[in-house]
């Protein structure tokens, strides 16, 4: 897993409780996890279409 093995992953995670406190970080892991909640809907979501018709330029300058 991109080179990173169980003692650096622990050395991070003691380094982010450190900064972050105790506290904090269920609402860190929260967020995180809507964000790529968000980032997956986003993505495997079609593209929305636009179906406004368009007003042609000489009807629209026209004045009957």
């Amino acid at each position: 897993m991109f080179g990173i093995g169980i003692t650096e992953l622990l050395i991070i995670l003691v380094i982010v409780l450190i900064i972050f406190g105790a506290n904090k970080l269920p609402e860190i892991g929260s967020g995180m996890g809507r964000a790529i909640k968000n980032f997956r809907k986003a993505t495997s979501e079609p593209e929305e279409i636009d179906v406004t018709p368009k007003a042609d330029k000489d009807t629209a300058t026209k004045k009957d």
